[in-house]
């Protein structure tokens, strides 16, 4: 209760101003502005990962070594993780729906430089330079629904945008390949650039029944204050906690799965990948069915179940003597993470109202830098102990965060602090 009094004080002074979403859930205009954003973040997410399937034939077209052309895939992540820091003050001063019509609009100019790039050098700086852009879509996409709509109805909608992320992962990896397949790498690019220009208008056709009445929602505190407020709550620095050791832990055992098919039941890399692609989509199964999910099992159950699913379905990848049941086991792993994921993501979005951009912003870069730390451990040590053993001890981290965060939602809830 000392932060609702700190934070009434704060309002009362005229330091900071809360958000004012309806009490009846989105309107109208809103409705149409959440569609718009799920087509952003699923371009931003789609332009990240289209790269993937691409390398091979940039390496034969720029005549360069993997290890090189992989700088337009890792320089984007270095970037896209960086600028997430600088966009939620950004958000919180200007208005994320704008910052994000702004910033789709910029990645339109950045694909269509990566369309026009006559050597590697140049296609990297124009991936760069997207990523710039395409940083501040997810993050204030969903700081921006967590100002607009109750928090009844929140965890249901952060759903219904995810869902245009999880679709963008997939979309993006697949496109990537086909078109370079049959028209060449450019064109992907190209189409990206139309994808990004056409949602630009659409949110820009928007933008005043958007933001109309809401610019007393946008803060009036400094950039450095907004920063300061969001680590001076504690909830705040649990939930950071727990978006870093939720990257590193879910994403480190993501990054080895397809490798460790291949090598201990000798699936061909096709079919490993493919296997480990079904994550997406039992992401994408949730997310379409988020709202009788979360009727039925409410935020604690939410965690529970999902993090249940995540930690026996990557005990079955690791240890089972048969390599048919990671069909499923993938699946699941990606329903699993769906639903402990909204259910963290619901909370970064309501663990300091007064700096919503800054704060989701910060909890996407815990996450990406435990992506990092997750990725990099693993790849260091599975050659020592092997895929298995690697995975086993992933996986017994993972147990402790779920854990943790049931129990730390659990306490948070009791006191009822997020519906105020």
């Amino acid at each position: 209760m000392a932060t609702l009094r700190w934070a009434q004080a704060r309002y009362s002074a005229g330091v900071l101003t809360p958000p004012t979403p309806s009490p009846t859930g989105p309107n109208a205009a809103q409705k149409r502005a959440i569609l718009l954003l799920s087509l952003a973040t699923f371009s931003s997410m789609a332009v990240q990962r289209m790269c993937d399937a691409m390398l091979p034939d940039l390496s034969r077209v720029f005549d360069a070594p993997l290890s090189l052309v992989g700088h337009v895939i890792s320089f984007y992540a270095v970037t896209h993780g960086l600028m997430q820091l600088i966009y939620g003050p950004v958000g919180d001063r200007w208005g994320k729906y704008r910052v994000v019509m702004l910033t789709t609009l910029g990645c339109s100019v950045g694909a269509l430089m990566s369309a026009m790039s006559q050597d590697l050098d140049q296609l990297v700086g124009a991936r760069i330079l997207t990523a710039l852009s395409s940083a501040a879509i997810v993050p204030l996409a969903l700081a921006w629904v967590g100002d607009q709509v109750p928090y009844a109805q929140r965890q249901e909608t952060l759903a219904r945008v995810g869902l245009g992320t999880m679709l963008g992962i997939t979309a993006g990896q697949w496109m990537g390949g086909l078109i370079t397949d049959n028209l060449g790498w450019r064109w992907a690019f190209v189409g990206m650039s139309v994808l990004f220009a056409s949602v630009a208008v659409l949110l820009w056709r928007e933008e005043k029944q958007v933001t109309a009445g809401t610019q007393a929602a946008l803060g009036k505190a400094s950039f450095g204050q907004q920063t300061a407020e969001v680590w001076r709550t504690a909830w705040a620095r649990k939930v950071l906690l727990i978006a870093l050791l939720e990257g590193a832990t879910v994403f480190g055992l993501l990054t080895i799965t397809a490798a460790h098919l291949h090598h201990t039941h000798g699936l061909s890399l096709t079919w490993a990948g493919g296997t480990s692609a079904l994550f997406g989509l039992g992401g994408m199964l949730f997310m379409g069915t988020a709202r009788p999910t979360i009727q039925r099992l409410g935020e604690v159950n939410m965690a529970r179940t999902g993090g249940a699913l995540l930690v026996l379905s990557f005990g079955v990848i690791a240890f089972s003597p048969w390599w048919a049941l990671a069909i499923p086991a993938c699946f699941l792993t990606g329903y699993g993470f769906a639903m402990f994921h909204n259910t963290l993501q619901a909370k970064a979005t309501q663990m300091a109202p007064q700096a919503r951009g800054t704060a989701v912003t910060l909890f996407a870069s815990g996450l990406f830098l435990g992506q990092s730390i997750g990725v990099s451990a693993v790849t260091q040590w599975v050659d020592r102990l092997g895929s298995a053993q690697v995975m086993g001890v992933a996986d017994a981290c993972l147990v402790g965060v779920v854990l943790f965060f049931a129990h730390q939602l659990k306490l948070r809830n009791a006191t009822d602090l997020d519906r105020i």
